[in-house]
Formats: C-alpha cells, sequence, structure tokens
C-alpha cells in the first residue's frame, strides 16, 4: 500500500487499500469486553468505560516508519505512515449518537479534542482528521455508534482550499472569514437553523448537498482541541444533538467531519511558511453532509456540485422539526 500525489489538483491517494465491506464480521467487535485491554484511552478512566478509543483493525495509516517519501520520474508518493483510531462512543451496540444527553456527547467531543491534541505531538503528522460515517449509505463500517480519527503526512486536499482561501481573505481584510460568515448569517436568519448560546448551526450559502450543515462558534478560535475559557462545549452539545435528531427524520446516513487547524508543529512541506496567521485567519468547524438523495446529479457530474434544495428552504424546514418528539 501507497500515497501517491496527482500533481495537478495536489490530492493524495491511498493505493492498494481494499474495502471489503461484505467481509465484515456479524459479531459487532466493539461488544467484547478483551477490546478494552487494546485501549488507547478510556474514558472515564477509571470504573466502567463508556468511550473507548481503539486502533483501527484494518488501518488505512500505521504509526510505524517514516515517511520515505520518493520521485517517480516527475511524481511523488510515500508510505503509508500515520495513524488511524476508532472512537467508540458507547457501550450499547443499538444506541445512535443522536440518542446520547448532552453530558454524553460532550464527553465524545471531549475524547476527539483529546486525540487530536495528542496526535499532533508527533512532529510526522500534518493533519488530524476527526469524521463519522453514520448508515450504509455513508460507508458505515460497524453499526455500532463510532466515529474515527486519522493521523496524516500531509494535509488532505479540502482543508488546503479552505486555509488558502482564509489566508487571502484575512491577508485583503485582515478579518477571519469565517467570523465575517456567521455574523452575516446570524444578521440574514434565513439559513439558521439553530443557536445555543454563541454556536451556530446553519445551512451554508453554496451548499453542496441537500440539508448540509455547519456548526461553528461565534467566537474565534482555530483549534477545536484547545477551547478558549468560557466557550461552554456543553452548549455545543447540546446544539450538535439536536441538529442530529433534526437531520434523521430526514435521512439517518450523514457524513460529520471536524475541521481544525493542520499540525504547526511540522517545519516542512507546501504549508510551513503560512503558520504566522493562521491563528487569525482559521476558525474550527463541523461540517455535516446528510445522504437524502439515492442518486444525485453531483455524483454523476463529479467536479460540480448540484444541489436541488435551496440553503434558505432546508434551514426552514430543519427549523420547523422538532428535535425532542
Amino acid at each position: 500500500m501507497e500515497i501517491r500525489r496527482d500533481p495537478i489538483t495536489q490530492s493524495w491517494v491511498v493505493q492498494g487499500q481494499k474495502e471489503l465491506l461484505e467481509d465484515l464480521p456479524q459479531k459487532c467487535p466493539f461488544d467484547r469486553p478483551e477490546s478494552e485491554g487494546k485501549a488507547i484511552l478510556l474514558s472515564p478512566a477509571e470504573g466502567v468505560a463508556q468511550v473507548r478509543v481503539l486502533p483501527h483493525p484494518d488501518p488505512l495509516y500505521r504509526i510505524e516508519g517514516q515517511p520515505g517519501r520518493l520521485a517517480e520520474g516527475i511524481y511523488d508518493k510515500m508510505g503509508p505512515t500515520g495513524a488511524h483510531e476508532v472512537i467508540v462512543e458507547t457501550p450499547q451496540h443499538d444506541r445512535r449518537f443522536s440518542q446520547f444527553s448532552d453530558d454524553e456527547i460532550d464527553r465524545v467531543l471531549t475524547v476527539w479534542a483529546s486525540r487530536i491534541a495528542d496526535l499532533k505531538k508527533d512532529v510526522r503528522f500534518k493533519y488530524i482528521s476527526v469524521f463519522k460515517n453514520q448508515g450504509m449509505e455513508a460507508g458505515e463500517e460497524w453499526s455500532h455508534a463510532h466515529s474515527q480519527v486519522t493521523a496524516t503526512i500531509f494535509v488532505p486536499r479540502r482543508i488546503k482550499y479552505e486555509l488558502n482561501a482564509a489566508h487571502e481573505w484575512y491577508k485583503e481584510r485582515e478579518r477571519c472569514i469565517f467570523c465575517d460568515m456567521v455574523r452575516q448569517e446570524e444578521k440574514k436568519g434565513t439559513r439558521i437553523v439553530d443557536v445555543q448560546g454563541e454556536y451556530y448551526a446553519l445551512c451554508p450559502y453554496a451548499s453542496r448537498v441537500p440539508y448540509e450543515i455547519w456548526l461553528l462558534h461565534r467566537k474565534h478560535n482555530h483549534l477545536f482541541e484547545q477551547p478558549h475559557s468560557g466557550s461552554n462545549r456543553e452548549n455545543f452539545a447540546a446544539l450538535l444533538g439536536r441538529v442530529l435528531r433534526r437531520l434523521e427524520k430526514l435521512s439517518p446516513a450523514f457524513h460529520l467531519v471536524v475541521h481544525t487547524a493542520p499540525n504547526t508543529r511540522s517545519k516542512k512541506g507546501e504549508l510551513a511558511g503560512y503558520w504566522k496567521t493562521l491563528s487569525e485567519d482559521f476558525h474550527w468547524h463541523i461540517e455535516i453532509l446528510p445522504i437524502v438523495e439515492k442518486r444525485s446529479k453531483s455524483y454523476s457530474i463529479k467536479e460540480v456540485y448540484f444541489n436541488g434544495v435551496f440553503p434558505e428552504q432546508a434551514a426552514e424546514r430543519l427549523r420547523l422539526l422538532d428535535p425532542n418528539s
């Protein structure tokens, strides 16, 4: 297995990894008590663990070894160095994340932050991704509620696009583009789905799929893993729970991704000179892309998203749904 770089799009692609979803074991591996013996982290550390972090049984990336970046003519490739972990969010097999209490969601968020911070200590890792795929349509690997963490020796293309756009905006205006966006959406109101304290859930202006939602803190912070004092992450947990319960009335399947700042310990690579304004121009947020349509023009056109639902209409419909019914 190796990672190859497309010199045109600058995407890194993992090559040689087989998807054997049909060969997954019938019995859930996370129901077994012996899995705790392999745990990287347990929360709480004492007593019965409610959240467990385990090594992925068939990882995309492996923590051993050095990247070994090599040239192949004009191309670049490297070994699959990194980390790949599974966060088992509850000991109960049949509970979905949306059914958790606010405190239980907050515990999972705390574990996400802890793993990002810990993996960033390794200077080889340039980016730490936390993501959750729920439902078979989203590529869910196990039905037991879980999320995943990957540490990569490259910055994913989508994150690089965001970083570059945020950097350019800051150079021109000396303001964070995400903060500007939240303020405008707050003033407009039509794309806001829900608010809890200073956390906002909104359908972005150019939503890629029907009912896409972003969650952002109104106060600026580039690091999800380091909440500022007084940020009251419990409010964020409550908002996230309500958003997911609304979305599940329309579709039980979704992709959720945490977007936080890259690892600034790495002094090499294409973004090494960017760190001077990173704390001012980037803003952590969570993106949720539900899978509502069985067939989408987005997948046939590939390079242009097609969304049949205006975000203003999506936000209005989501607001009308009762997250507690």
